[in-house]
């Protein structure tokens, strides 16, 4: 006899057999039980979730001679006509394929005829949204007005596609995304009927990588099987077939990102590729590593191992690295990698993108968007706390010698002026010290009044919160020194209605009585 795939070979025949959709297959057996057996059913849900294989034991169990507590007994003829595909009174139908208005006509033709075995006539219909509207609409009087005997079941993976008045003529049912523990769980089963080692993080990782699926499980399971046949399952060779890297690499990888250390990133990559690992595979598993760490760093720890579906080796090593990290950049390495994973879809060097992703991560500076400069911003602080503080400029490794603070002369009239013209070129110095500061003050108007005093006024509302801080009068005292080489006095002014600040110059005693600035004389102080 040839090889039959596991999928197939322990494809479950009774409802007892069914794992993770508890909740369907009890309404089902209570149906069966008590004699009130729908004509439609609709059955929903991502692939490898049981729909076909739910559909066909249903098949059986409305036939069935000698039913167990709604499920099939599998040994009276009808069961075995069924299971052996000789039955008359069950037809499977492939949407996919006979997706035409003239295949359905063929289906209501045959319903008019009543079944020659058992006591229903069953229709499973597979992938139901792929037929046309034509073919939904010939349905449609049928699905609603059924002979007694018709018993109608569409499957799909995606209902949204299916018209609103197909789905209101059935009972739907929602089959859910099975959990790791119980894909896991009867992975160890069938591994126990084969008689074959497996270690138990092996078959975790299969269910894991099998996202809700059993289908997905059992072919992955088949596929490692047949490369190591007559060995131990290992961890080790689950990663190897499928192309997968251990999260101890991820680790690494995020803690050399943190650090930015690019030579350590491109080794780490170097290492991936060169041992043979499937690089969407890998983007693809670092986000969700960095998925799990968000997770525990949001709940402070609480979530616990379980909720993440990780050892409790992997959960305290992940734990760690969220205390490294701000919740912020967390999230922006998720943003990134995303991106990174949808533009990988289609590229033919995918290599070189990941390289040019981690040498972002770890330049930050490179980048002008918000959360970059967050990053720049957390670096010097963390530079500052170590006192690891590098400027740049000289490149001299001998001890520096002591910088004695020049005195800056004080601006004259015609100086405040040159700055009041060259305005843009203090926002640009402003910039590089402050980038949120320069940029308010970039909405700022400025002028000279009579005690030559340069004014930087403003009506937004973020104008009063900064202006009120010491530390940022000494940013912009710094940025006006670079700017003409002189130390300038000045005052910030906030407008005292809400009028629009004017993008040019102005009249200086239309300027003052905009922002309420009174006419100073010579010996009055303000």
């Amino acid at each position: 006899m040839s090889y039959q795939a596991l999928y197939r070979k322990y494809r479950p025949q009774t409802f007892d057999d069914v794992k993770g959709q508890e909740h369907i297959v009890k309404s089902m057996c209570n149906q069966v039980e008590n004699n009130r057996v729908g004509h439609a059913y609709l059955y929903c849900g991502t692939r490898g979730t049981g729909k076909t294989t739910v559909a066909k034991i249903m098949a059986r169990a409305v036939n069935c001679e000698h039913p167990v507590g709604g499920s099939p007994c599998g040994e009276c003829d009808s069961c075995k006509a069924i299971l052996e595909g000789r039955s008359m009174s069950v037809i499977e139908i492939d949407a996919a394929s006979n997706n035409g208005v003239d295949n359905v006509r063929e289906i209501i033709e045959e319903v008019s005829y009543p079944p020659v075995d058992g006591k229903y006539k069953v229709y499973i219909i597979d992938e139901v949204h792929m037929l046309s509207r034509a073919a939904f609409n010939a349905l449609l009087k049928t699905l609603e007005e059924p002979p007694a005997y018709a018993l109608f079941i569409l499957a799909t993976t995606d209902p949204q596609q299916v018209p609103i008045t197909i789905l209101s003529r059935c009972q739907r049912y929602d089959f859910r995304h099975i959990s790791v523990e119980t894909i896991a769980a009867r992975i160890t089963e069938l591994m126990g009927k084969e008689a074959t080692e497996v270690e138990e993080s092996a078959i975790r990782y299969v269910a894991l990588a099998a996202d809700g699926s059993m289908r997905d499980a059992l072919s992955i399971l088949d596929q490692c099987l047949a490369f190591h046949y007559g060995e131990k399952l290992t961890y080790d060779m689950v990663l190897d077939i499928l192309g997968a890297v251990d999260t101890t690499v991820f680790s690494e990888l995020l803690r050399a990102v943190l650090v930015e250390d690019v030579i350590a990133c491109i080794h780490l990559l170097d290492k991936v590729v060169y041992s043979g690992r499937e690089l969407n595979q890998f983007v693809t598993d670092f986000i969700w590593y960095l998925r799990n760490l968000m997770l525990a760093k949001s709940s402070g720890g609480s979530i616990g191992p379980e909720a993440l579906q990780m050892s409790t080796e992997n959960y305290e090593a992940l734990l760690e690295e969220a205390g490294k990290m701000e919740l912020s950049t967390v999230l922006r390495y998720i943003s990134v990698f995303s991106e990174l994973s949808a533009s990988m879809r289609y590229a033919s060097q995918k290599r070189i993108m990941i390289e040019m992703t981690l040498i972002r991560l770890c330049k930050p500076q490179m980048d002008k968007d918000f959360d970059s400069v967050l990053d720049r911003v957390r670096d010097l602080e963390e530079k500052v706390e170590s006192g690891n503080i590098v400027v740049s400029g000289s490149q001299n490794t001998m001890a520096a010698e002591p910088v004695v603070a020049k005195t800056l002369d004080r601006a004259l009239p015609e100086d405040i002026k040159q700055v009041a013209r060259e305005w843009g070129g203090v926002l640009a110095k402003l910039s590089d010290i402050s980038p949120i500061l320069a940029a308010v003050l970039k909405k700022a108007v400025v002028s000279v009044d009579d005690r030559d005093v340069l004014l930087i006024c403003s009506s937004d509302s973020m104008m009063q919160s900064l202006s009120d801080k010491e530390e940022n009068k000494e940013k912009v005292a710094t940025a006006l020194a670079e700017q003409i080489g002189k130390e300038v006095s000045f005052e910030f002014r906030v407008a005292k209605d809400d009028v629009p600040v004017e993008s040019q110059f102005v009249n200086l005693l239309d300027f003052q009585e905009q922002f309420g600035i009174p006419i100073l004389e010579e010996d009055e102080e303000e």
